[in-house]
């Protein structure tokens, strides 16, 4: 394919660079030059045979064909330039007739056609001057006028057919990569809801299993004086359904994380990371201020103090983002029986404060979040103009 259509099939292929000639371009660039000094050579054959032409004009028009078929070579870097030299060149020498015609048709494929007719129409309005300042000898004078005319317009309607072509092209490989990716987001979607879909069955037979579970320890709870045959071989009923939902819920967890990035798989934080996390907010530059009343953080369920430790760090982004330079309280208070209760709260900001694009989502995921655990979320601006973030989560005895 041509350099030109290369790069605007990959842009960044050439680093920014103007695109080296391909194999194609060095056989058309060969052919028209060829064509243009065939065209010249016949042209200083037509203009020696002229008994009124001075030598000196002769000589003069011959050296300009011959610079402006040497100039054919720089049609591609600098088009425009080249086809706005040629208009004078043209009319002061006949040889270069050909390359003027090829500058412009290379115009007319590589620049928008409001170029090519401004160009094209320049030429068409020299002709007749040109003719009536040196005459064809073989034509009369409406003629050559006519047939250069017609040349120039079929020079011109090839340059913009060879463009439209182009452009086809480049609009059919466009939607090609459009339809390849809109193809592979529709597989991604299928496979996603496919997960859930299968996800959502093993939820299905995992509180199957559980109310099984339960129905059976709760036998043995009302019936501790059965027979022992009896209470063993609930027991093993027990174990083998305990046994069958922690599988159900592994393949549960596979599923849903059969589409996630590789950190997925990593240890998530729980409450007793809190410090950690407070410290390296105190390293940012932010003032906080951690109330740690649990004494014991390890004892707290690991699910809740995963969705403790992410408000408090979801609270500590929004503070930072909305109010820089105040000083930040985080509350972690509870106990085994009584729930656990995290607050995250903020002056408000001591100046005018730009906006943040996306606000709010943060909140919404974690509502969505402490639901979830079982718990409750609430956030709102205080009476002094700061804001606050509360989160109440169970903590069973």
């Amino acid at each position: 394919m041509p350099s030109a259509v290369i790069a605007e099939l990959d842009p960044e292929a050439g680093g920014g660079r103007r695109p080296r000639r391909t194999v194609r371009d060095w056989v058309v660039d060969s052919g028209c030059f060829v064509l243009a000094v065939l065209l010249a050579f016949a042209a200083a054959i037509s203009v020696n045979q002229e008994s009124h032409t001075p030598h000196v004009v002769v000589l003069v028009d011959v050296a300009l064909g011959a610079l402006a078929c040497a100039a054919v070579w720089l049609r591609r870097r600098w088009p425009l330039g080249l086809a706005l030299a040629m208009i004078p060149v043209s009319q002061l020498s006949d040889t270069a007739g050909g390359a003027a015609m090829i500058a412009l048709f290379t115009v007319a494929v590589h620049r928008p056609f409001r170029y090519a007719a401004w160009l094209g129409g320049a030429q068409l309005a020299l002709v007749p001057l040109f003719f009536w300042l040196r005459p064809d000898p073989d034509l009369p004078y409406l003629g050559a006028v006519i047939l250069t005319a017609l040349v120039t317009v079929a020079v011109v309607g090839w340059g913009m057919f060879v463009r439209s072509k182009r452009q086809l092209m480049l609009s059919l490989r466009d939607r090609a990569r459009r339809a390849e990716t809109e193809a592979a987001l529709r597989a991604e979607q299928a496979q996603r809801l496919a997960r859930e879909a299968i996800a959502r069955e093993m939820h299905d037979v995992l509180a199957h299993r559980l109310t099984l579970l339960s129905v059976h320890a709760g036998a043995l709870e009302f019936r501790p004086d059965a027979p022992r045959e009896e209470v063993a071989r609930a027991a093993g009923v027990i174990r083998e359904s305990a046994h069958e939902a922690l599988q159900d819920l592994r393949e549960i967890i596979g599923v849903l994380r059969a589409g996630d990035s590789d950190d997925a798989g990593r240890p998530q934080p729980t409450l007793a990371a809190l410090d950690a996390l407070v410290a390296e907010s105190r390293e940012a530059g932010m003032e906080v201020v951690l109330d740690h009343r649990v004494t014991d953080p390890t004892a707290v369920p690991a699910s809740v103090g995963r969705t403790a430790y992410r408000i408090a760090q979801e609270g500590l982004t929004n503070a930072r983002k909305h109010a820089p330079g105040t000083e930040v309280t985080v509350t972690v208070a509870g106990a085994p029986g009584d729930g656990l209760t995290v607050t995250v709260r903020n002056p408000a900001p001591p100046g005018e404060v730009p906006h943040v694009p996306g606000s709010g989502q943060g909140l919404i995921g974690l509502t969505e979040r402490a639901t979830l655990a079982g718990g409750t979320l609430d956030h709102g601006t205080t009476g002094e103009g700061g804001f606050r973030v509360r989160a109440r989560l169970p903590w069973p005895a």
